[in-house]
């Protein structure tokens, strides 16, 4: 089955006061809006028009899936406990910075996906920087003799992922005819779409615009394109970022809602270490259907989520055979 990629919406409008609470009620209004009242009373309108809409087919996806959603409170609480060494020197020798997975798996633990999310949260408030001068590369005439392969793919990058996007688009595209696109292949395929047809000039503008999500999603597939490229001293400054990011990890984060269009739902998600879990469900349709359907409508719900966590433990348990066999 074709993979399922679902992606979740940070809201925008006065977010950035907004304080973490449970959902007290969700209701689908009209067709066009979402009414959220948290446990707080404070109550919000979210527009299904910028919720990303997801056409679930079923439970029998044997591939993985990626959910963006927002990071359960406790497992943040358990990344702030650990101890950060900003000069990157005093690292454990057992550590791993041979990739960029060992080094943060290592610390932050959970799965791919908190992986991802982890570096997408990093880079869309601004520690991380994939043009930080620990990125960028230093200037040499050297070549290598023989030139290798690895010298004429990045001979003209700036910084040890490729910024630019004629040069990051050209990697992806080379990556992808060697079948050498790896973790690539488990992140959005939107996020893919808005790095191939985002020209330089397009970049650059979003590079203006503060905390810019587009530019955030930019940059995480431009840190994957070039993972194989980074050298111990990158690992370890994008390990130190992502760690402060989650220490200082904002609690003013709205319900991650999806739309699930095959069953007329709006789905309230989050992610633990044990998967995705449902927060709420509601209909669009709800006054009109049984009670029974509502059931039936829950219950598979349920299962593709159950699903989608069953099959991306045993790919992610595949990985980690893969990393360290």
């Amino acid at each position: 089955m074709k993979k399922l990629f679902v992606i979740f919406i940070f809201l925008i409008a006065n977010v950035q006061l907004i304080k973490s609470q449970n959902i007290e009620s969700m209701k689908w209004d009209k067709e066009f809006q979402i009414h959220i009242t948290l446990a707080n009373d404070s109550n919000y309108i979210l527009d299904i028009k910028e919720l990303h809409h997801a056409n679930v087919q079923g439970e029998g996806s044997e591939s993985f899936t990626y959910l963006p959603t927002n990071l359960e409170n406790e497992f943040v609480q358990k990344l702030k406990q650990i101890e950060i060494d900003t000069s990157l020197k005093n690292e454990k020798l057992e550590e791993s910075y041979k990739t960029l997975w060992s080094a943060l798996h290592n610390t932050i633990g959970g799965g791919w996906v908190h992986f991802v999310n982890c570096l997408l949260y990093s880079l869309e408030k601004g520690y991380l920087d994939i043009q930080a001068p620990l990125m960028k590369r230093p200037e040499s005439n050297w070549k290598p003799k023989p030139v290798t392969e690895s010298y004429k793919r990045t001979k003209k990058w700036e910084y040890y992922v490729p910024v630019d996007q004629k040069l990051a688009i050209k990697e992806y595209s080379i990556k992808k005819k060697n079948d050498e696109l790896g973790h690539l292949n488990d992140i959005p395929q939107e996020f893919i779409d808005l790095l191939l047809n985002t020209s330089q000039k397009q970049y650059e503008q979003l590079d203006q615009i503060y905390r810019s999500r587009a530019k955030a999603r930019i940059d995480l597939v431009k840190m994957l394109i070039g993972a194989n490229y980074l050298g111990e001293t990158q690992i370890k400054y994008i390990k130190s970022m992502v760690l402060k990011a989650m220490v200082d990890y904002s609690e003013d984060q709205l319900p991650s809602i999806i739309i699930f269009d095959n069953f007329n739902a709006a789905v309230a998600m989050s992610l633990n270490e044990t998967g995705y879990q449902i927060d709420k469900i509601v209909f669009v349709d709800e006054r009109f259907i049984s009670i029974k359907t509502r059931l039936e409508r829950i219950n598979q719900i349920n299962s593709i989520v159950a699903n989608i966590n069953e099959v991306n433990k045993q790919v992610f348990q595949q990985k980690l055979m893969n990393y360290y066999n």
